[in-house]
Parts: structure tokens; sequence; C-alpha cells
């Protein structure tokens, strides 16, 4: 198995520990990207992204070798501690610059562990907004390990190890799980904007290039019948309105 470590934090101390902890519990081969040492400079708010293509945003030879890691690896693991209640610095800007993932969303067959620390409060929301982004990129399934480590140098190593093996096991497993009802939404959100009469032309170019377009959902997942309607009707809703 390859996995993917996207460190958010500008240290190494208890977020890097957590992952080091996790990591002793996998088997396969790591890469860690450290985005304090990519240097990606801040989202302008271009748009171009969305608008025109993610190869015309200003900062796409930074940011675009880290998109291609995570689609050749089988799991990835990103992690952020908690700053002013949030997710640092690093990790949210990280995020702005891949809101095009929102609209184009790819990535139906891999797996994501959240690693989020902190020295007080916080941890839960934030890693409750890391596996929201995800799952809207289209990441299959998001395990999370959110701990409160009050400054204590040991860490709660059996919560670690406990999330750890269960993120290997599904990864190793290959298994595709059934999306989340709001998951189902936004794809088909998002497909019937990509073929409104007046699409952005960028989506456009991704839904019908890729065949997404005439799916429900990614290709790889399964659905029950139930979400299939859920989607088909969404789908039909917004495009009528659009």
């Amino acid at each position: 198995m390859k996995y993917l470590i996207i460190n958010g934090s500008p240290r190494r101390k208890n977020t890097y520990k957590i992952i080091k902890q996790a990591e002793s519990n996998l088997d396969g081969e790591f890469e860690e990207v450290h985005l304090i040492e990519k240097q990606i400079p801040m989202c302008l708010g271009c748009m171009n992204c969305i608008v025109v293509g993610e190869d015309k945003c200003p900062h796409h030879d930074k940011v675009q070798p880290i998109i291609e890691k995570m689609g050749e690896c089988d799991g990835i693991i990103i992690s952020s501690p908690v700053y002013a209640l949030n997710v640092s610095a690093l990790l949210k800007n990280f995020f702005d610059h891949t809101a095009y993932l929102y609209h184009r969303p790819q990535f139906f067959t891999k797996k994501a562990l959240v690693v989020v620390s902190t020295a007080g409060a916080g941890h839960k929301k934030v890693a409750k907004y890391i596996d929201e982004t995800l799952r809207h990129w289209g990441i299959n399934k998001v395990y999370k390990i959110a701990l409160a480590c009050g400054g204590k140098e040991s860490l709660e190593t059996s919560k670690i190890d406990k999330e750890a093996i269960k993120f290997k096991k599904d990864v190793e497993s290959r298994k595709l799980h059934s999306p989340k009802f709001g998951d189902v939404f936004y794809f088909n959100l998002w497909k019937s904007l990509a073929v409104s009469d007046e699409p952005i032309e960028a989506d456009a170019e991704f839904w019908k290039g890729t065949g997404l377009v005439n799916c429900d959902y990614g290709p790889e997942v399964k659905l029950n019948i139930l979400k299939k309607l859920f989607a088909k009707i969404i789908f039909k809703f917004f495009k009528s309105v659009m």
C-alpha cells in the first residue's frame, strides 16, 4: 500500500507524533508532504481554478504535484493542529487552492485518515471540517483521530492505534463504501451545473470528458436503489431550475 502524509502543521510536535504513532500500525510505502516546506503562496481568490481550470492557478506548479501524489496513493493521511479553533493557515491555504475539487470531485476510490491535535479544545470541530472537505473531493471513507493533548508529552496511543488499524484494514480491503446522502446531493448539484445552459467551461469539460455526467455518483462506487433514485431526483430538479 502507498500512503501520502500531508502535514498541515508548521512544527513536528504533537500532531506529527500522532501521525508517526498511526503510521506504526500501517504496512506500506510512505511519502511525507510538509506544507511548511512547499511554500505555497496565499490563495489570491482569483477563481481561475474553478472558472478557467486548475492549470491556470498562479500557483499551479506548487499545488498540482501534491494533487498528483494523492491520485497515486492508496491512503491519505492529512493533519492539522487546532489554531484559533480552526485548521492551521497552512492547511486552510492548501484547501483554498483545491476549491475546484468541490466542483470537480475525483478521488472516489481513496480512503483518508484525519489527524488533529489541540492543547485545549476545537479538535472535533476541526476534524469534522477536514472530513467534510475531503468528502467533497470525492474521498470514499474518512477516519478521524482528534486528540486534546493538553500540552502533555504522552499521547493516548491506544486510541490512535485503534483508529489507525481500522484505516489500515479498510485501505487494504479496497472495499468501497456507499456515500452519504449529502455527498450524493452535492455530486448531482455540481453535475447539473455542468450541463446547464450557461455552464462553467472547466466544469463542463471535466464532467463530459470523464463521463461522470452519465453517473449518479463516482462510477466505481455502488449505490443502493434509494440513493440512485435520490440522485436522479436531485439532478433532474437542479437541471430544471438552472
